[in-house]
Formats: C-alpha cells, structure tokens, sequence
C-alpha cells in the first residue's frame, strides 16, 4: 500500500492524482502527434471536472496554462496558446507600499480624515456646511462604535476643527443625530442587507 505522505507532492491538487500521472505519462510519449491528441484528451478532462467554469472566455487557455504547469514547463505539444513561462508563476508579486502618514484618531479612518481635508476647499459655503453636518454625524457614530459610550457634540466638533486646521468650525448651538439613532440606524441596514432574498 503506497502512503499519501510518501507520493509526490501534486502540483495543481484541484485536478487530482491521476491527471497528474496523465501529464507525466504523455512527457514519455515519443511521438508528437500522438503526444498532441493525448494532451487534448487531457485538455478535455480537465474541462469535463468542472464543467459550470466552460462559459467563461479564459477557461481554455486557463486549462492550456495548468497542463503546462503540471508538466513543469517540460512538455513540448502544439498548444493552441503561448506556452507560459515558469517565472510568471514562481516570481513573487511586487509589495504594496503602506499608505504614508500617520492618522491622528485611527478609529476615524484616513477616508475621513481625507474628506475633511476635500471640505475645507469647497467654497460654497451651503454645501460645504452640508458635508460638514453629514461628516460630523459620521464622526459620531465612529466614536461610538469605536468608544461603545455616548459623546458630547461638543467633543466631535473640537476634532473637527483640529483636523481641518480650524478651517471648519460648526456653528455654537448645532446638534448632531442623537448617538442612539445613529446606531439604530446602522442596524436597519444591515438587517436589509442580511434578510434580502
């Protein structure tokens, strides 16, 4: 009896042990033609395991490009795609550079911490004051998800002002949605989003 841990390791385990032995046994095979024809049985197969993927235009040479890659690059038929090379699916991807700066309240986000910054240039006053009340009212309801505690107005238009260099003040007397019906709110939404058929 032959142990799984002692076979060799499967390149692509989606297809299985026997493909695999499929594609290493038409590498033996001298003949072109006959090595071709084996290759599109292969090809066919393949196709055959997953037959709800056949509909989406890549699914052949997606096919083409496992065959190739389960033959370790070594194995020479007339595919009717340009054989891909090994360092497409070796080399590693390039990092993804970490946004710069550091956030002065993270549970803020930098998102809105950018949207202050692009209200601050808008020189309608109405509808600056407009994104001022809507930006506000977020701020508070991310205070309280992040503080699980009620916050004073007052608290929330002090960091907006900070963060906009005091480039937006609110108006003394301005009330923002009562913390509660804020987070009621929020739970609406996501009982839509999750009981929606």
């Amino acid at each position: 009896m032959e142990y799984s841990t002692k076979r060799v390791k499967l390149i692509l385990p989606e297809y299985g042990r026997n493909i695999q032995k499929m594609v290493e046994y038409i590498k033996t095979i001298e003949d072109r033609d006959t090595r071709n024809i084996a290759a599109q049985e292969i090809i066919n197969i393949m196709g055959n395991m997953n037959p709800h993927l056949r509909d989406i235009n890549d699914f052949k040479h997606k096919l083409w490009d496992h065959i190739a890659q389960m033959a370790e690059f070594d194995l020479d038929i007339d595919s009717p795609y340009p054989t891909p090379l090994e360092e497409t699916f070796t080399s590693k991807p390039n990092t993804v550079p970490y946004t710069e700066g550091k956030l002065k309240y993270k549970y803020l986000g930098r998102t809105m911490q950018k949207l202050i910054k692009a209200a601050t240039k808008i020189e309608d006053k109405e509808k600056q004051d407009e994104l001022v009340r809507v930006i506000t009212n977020h701020m508070k309801k991310l205070y309280v998800i992040w503080n699980k505690d009620t916050v004073e107005d007052s608290l929330i238009f002090e960091k907006l002002n900070e963060l906009s260099n005091g480039k937006l003040v609110v108006e003394s007397g301005t009330r923002l949605t009562e913390s509660k019906d804020l987070m009621n709110n929020t739970r609406k939404i996501k009982k839509k989003v999750y009981t929606r058929n």
